[in-house]
């Protein structure tokens, strides 16, 4: 191969991606997010309403973690060994929508053996919530460190990112939208009756989802970036080259901190609504919806953006001020001014936009040009956050009470409870750290090219 022809694909892989390739990347996470939301915002609340305690809600949680977070290493090492981003995506995708009806779908096993006994339905779901978790962590991998093999430019893999956001919002929303429905409607409350209004949810979710699946599936080529590295013979990246740098040692610790203020938050936000503020059963859907929107507007406002390290973490920081406001606002509002999270709802979802597009999109600066690598960065930091991740719902679920009086009764000095403190202290205080982590980088300064045109007209 010629200078000329090297210069002239280095040429071609540093333009900006066209916008309609960044939408129809953007939507193939939509099984993923949606199923997500329904997870982290419905799980523990639906094994509860069904009977089952706390300590045995979480430990279906900490299971499917679990096997998310070693699923995600293994799909990084055989995708850096054999590329093929699709076939991954694809697989993981069909493992999602076959299993996570069941999650919610109720005991199958406790039909078969006629024992519907806490430990039975635990570990029913425990099985279940693994199942998909693997197809989640195959679907999630491929995804994420598929944007470093469409293109090099540095500004495009941000606003990819954004888009990906973006719709990680309308799946959310599809979701509350959904859920809103349901809950608004069907009020029915007997164990048989809640199982059913959650397999509703679970159904429709996979459907929304597996549609924008076939369209990223037909609007997506395989990257030919990774492609050519392996025609070309380019030595895989070891763990080693990666353990040994500070920035990827940073970068993981913002990335996990981030997914703990949202996850952690998103898993307690309508246990707060409900028995904190007393909100009618509709609010689980409507406060979400308000975040999700805001986020939604935040990201696309995000992508006309052209993108330096400098801006990455001037963007971190800001979102991470203002989850520390919404925290302390969440951790003493009272019931009597509940309306006023409405407007905490706004300020959370501007923040989660800005930490989660900048977050993730730290570690297309962190890859750089090392394609040889990137699935196992994006699989072993996945790893650490469903792990981490895990482990903090479990441990703080263990300890939550059936309602709030519980606590004041037991304890009358110190009467916050730990669903304040789970969607209130715990996420401000993962922003503080994640934004002193931030400050302390130093990301590689990208060659800035603009968009050949806005993404949205």
């Amino acid at each position: 191969m010629t200078r000329g022809s090297t210069d002239d694909d280095d040429d071609s892989c540093t333009r900006p991606v066209k916008r309609w390739s960044i939408f129809f990347y953007g939507v193939g996470h939509m099984l993923n997010d949606v199923t997500s939301a329904c997870w982290f915002t419905y799980l523990l609340v639906f094994l509860t309403d069904i009977g089952l305690p706390p300590s045995d809600a979480a430990m279906v949680m900490l299971s499917g973690q679990i096997a998310d977070g070693f699923m995600t290493i293994f799909a990084g090492e055989l995708i850096d060994r054999y590329g093929s981003f699709k076939i991954w995506h694809g697989a993981g995708s069909i493992l999602v929508a076959v299993s996570f009806s069941s999650v919610f779908g109720g005991c199958m096993p406790c039909k078969i053996i006629g024992s519907y006994s806490s430990t039975a339905q635990t570990i029913s779901y425990s099985l279940f919530a693994a199942i998909f978790n693997v197809g989640w962590a195959a679907t999630q991998v491929s995804h994420m460190s598929m944007v470093n093999c469409i293109t090099l430019n540095s500004t495009s893999r941000v606003v990819m990112t954004s888009c990906r956001n973006a719709f990680t919002m309308v799946a959310n929303l599809s979701l509350y939208a959904v859920a809103f429905v349901v809950f608004k409607f069907d009020t029915r409350r007997t164990i048989i009756e809640v199982e059913h209004q959650y397999r509703w949810i679970a159904y429709a979710s996979i459907f929304i989802g597996c549609c924008f699946v076939g369209i990223f599936h037909l609007g997506t080529a395989e990257p030919r970036l990774k492609r050519e590295a392996h025609e070309k013979g380019y030595t895989r990246i070891s763990w080693t080259y990666w353990f040994r740098k500070l920035l990827y040692h940073q970068v993981a610790l913002v990335y996990v901190l981030t997914r703990l203020v949202t996850n952690v938050s998103q898993a307690f936000l309508a246990f707060y609504v409900v028995n904190e503020l007393r909100m009618d059963q509709s609010a689980k859907a409507l406060v979400p919806a308000v975040i999700y929107v805001c986020s939604f507007v935040t990201s696309i406002i995000l992508q006309e953006m052209a993108w330096n390290s400098h801006r990455l973490k001037v963007s971190y920081s800001a979102g991470g001020l203002l989850w520390m406001i919404s925290g302390v606002g969440i951790l003493f509002l009272p019931s009597s001014m509940k309306y006023f999270m409405y407007l905490i709802s706004v300020v959370i979802g501007v923040a989660n936009a800005l930490m989660m597009v900048s977050g993730v999109s730290m570690q297309s600066f962190l890859v750089g040009r090392d394609l040889n690598g990137c699935a196992f960065v994006y699989g072993s930091l996945s790893f650490l956050d469903k792990i981490i991740c895990g482990v903090a719902l479990s441990v703080l679920e263990s300890y939550q009470s059936s309602t709030p009086d519980e606590v004041r009764n037991c304890n009358p000095v110190f009467s916050l409870s730990i669903t304040r403190y789970g969607l209130g202290l715990v996420p401000a205080i993962s922003a503080l750290v994640g934004v002193l982590v931030t400050l302390s980088m130093k990301l590689p300064e990208p060659t800035l090219t603009p968009l050949i045109a806005p993404l949205l007209e």
